[in-house]
């Protein structure tokens, strides 16, 4: 069986935590590993491998949080642009149908998801791939615990389903809890992939065809990349809406796993809560100090790198990143998105991206950001390569801080050591190389009228950026 992984959500709803380019699953949440990685160590007993399906932006994390656990995917599929879940599955499913067998069985999950009852879930897994290996598109049904209106709900008569419900209102959610036969929709699938592929083609032929046709011509690899014009022809929709709705092969398998979402700093302060304590506290860092709470509890607190104290408050979720603080009353916490709408109007590098940016390459971190100019501390990885680039609002000044840089400027090749230093001008093609054993550690400052991180004109890329 393949484990599916669906990872290119942006996870807005935990702001600042999570970015467009440090999305909520690749977040550190808990025992220093992502989401996305215990999802891949989760499905490790059950799946012989991981097919990750991604946006290009986010492919590099992946990867890299792969080796960081040991653990290599057999194969990539990148999207251009999100078309929404039906497609991205579609596509997984065309290519695993080309390079195996169409009777091939795919446990398709999300990467940003909570599981802490392992037994549980692969006792539910194994009632899936039964059900699967009959032919049935099989979902997986969470059971309530409160009645949640952020969710869709699957009305089911033991495997049988017998029908989807929309996220509901407050009264409609408390009827399924009490009628006891509806559970949360949680996003999981189990399938044949050829037979997902003959249920897509029945009810969603228009999407079906366009999936076909933006597919390579020249096979399918380990790293499937797929045109930017193919996959905006594909219509957009969800799975559920698209096959699971309308097919009349589906089962749900019921189960109690200990699953979160985590969609919301509320349901995080849940799962960090610990008995006999006063507040939750995340820190994320290892030497984050420890928060100082005087006649203050039941709070949420995500502590990075300054002292946080709290006195006489009660039910707050405090939330301290490099360059933003959330705070909010605890219930309140689905509202982060309308404040993330805000932000894209003001700031919008505060929603894209994190003072410490991870690349392909390795990452680098704001220390100053002022008017006029802009400093930073890059870090790039031993054989890491940065484009071949140019800026027009601004000059570069590098300062070589530990290891050896290879540094390109037009024409021009040469190694820059330690306590060296170059200069790049404005309109200047150049390039930033590590071509030694250890990391390279640099800081750069930029001086221009203009330090966005919009201003790169890439002319060459290793990365396929």
């Amino acid at each position: 069986m393949i484990n599916m992984i669906l990872c290119g959500g942006s996870g807005t709803r935990l702001w600042p935590l999570s970015r467009t380019m440090l999305p909520k699953q690749f977040v550190r949440l808990f025992n220093n590993r992502s989401l996305f990685q215990d999802t891949v160590l989760r499905n490790q007993s059950v799946c012989s491998h991981t097919f990750v399906v991604s946006n290009n932006e986010q492919f590099f994390l992946a990867v890299d949080q792969l080796g960081q656990i040991s653990s290599a995917s057999d194969q990539f599929l990148l999207e251009p642009v999100g078309r929404n879940t039906a497609p991205a599955i579609a596509l997984a499913c065309m290519a695993i149908v080309a390079d195996k067998n169409a009777d091939d069985l795919v446990l398709v999950t999300t990467s940003d998801h909570l599981v802490k009852d392992q037994s549980a879930y692969e006792a539910a897994v194994l009632k899936a791939k039964a059900l699967a290996e009959q032919n049935n598109l099989v979902t997986f049904g969470i059971k309530p615990t409160y009645p949640e209106v952020g969710f869709g709900y699957i009305e089911a008569n033991g495997n049988d389903v017998s029908s989807f419900k929309e996220k509901p209102d407050a009264v409609t959610a408390q009827s399924y809890i009490d009628q006891g036969n509806y559970y949360w929709n949680s996003g999981m699938f189990c399938f044949k992939a050829g037979v997902f592929l003959e249920e897509l083609k029945q009810y969603a032929p228009e999407m079906y065809q366009a999936c076909l046709d933006a597919m390579p011509k020249d096979g399918c690899n380990n790293e499937i990349r797929i045109d930017l014009d193919a996959m905006k022809a594909i219509p957009e929709d969800s799975i559920d809406y698209a096959v699971m709705e309308k097919s009349q092969k589906v089962k749900v398998v019921p189960c109690d796993m200990g699953w979160s979402d985590l969609g919301s700093f509320d349901a995080l302060y849940d799962e960090v809560k610990q008995p006999g304590l006063d507040n939750a506290v995340l820190a994320r860092l290892e030497d984050s100090p420890e928060p100082i709470c005087i006649d203050s509890k039941d709070n949420l607190i995500v502590a990075r790198e300054r002292q946080i104290a709290l006195v006489d408050v009660e039910d707050l979720l405090v939330v301290d990143t490099s360059d933003a603080i959330l705070i909010s009353k605890k219930g309140s916490s689905q509202k982060v998105k309308n404040v993330v709408a805000q932000i894209k109007k003001q700031s919008p590098e505060l929603t894209e991206i994190h003072r410490l940016a991870f690349r392909p390459w390795g990452s680098y971190e704001v220390l100053v950001n002022t008017e006029g100019y802009k400093v930073k501390r890059i870090i790039v990885k031993p054989d890491g390569r940065l484009s071949l680039q140019k800026h027009f609002h601004r000059n570069e000044h590098w300062i070589v801080v530990s290891g050896t840089a290879t540094v390109t400027v037009d024409d021009k090749r040469c190694l820059v050591r330690p306590n060296e230093s170059t200069y790049i001008k404005m309109g200047q093609t150049h390039r930033l190389e590590n071509e030694g054993k250890i990391d390279l550690v640099m800081i750069e400052v930029q001086v221009g009228e203009y330090t966005g991180e919009d201003d790169i004109v890439r002319i060459e890329d290793v990365y396929g950026r």
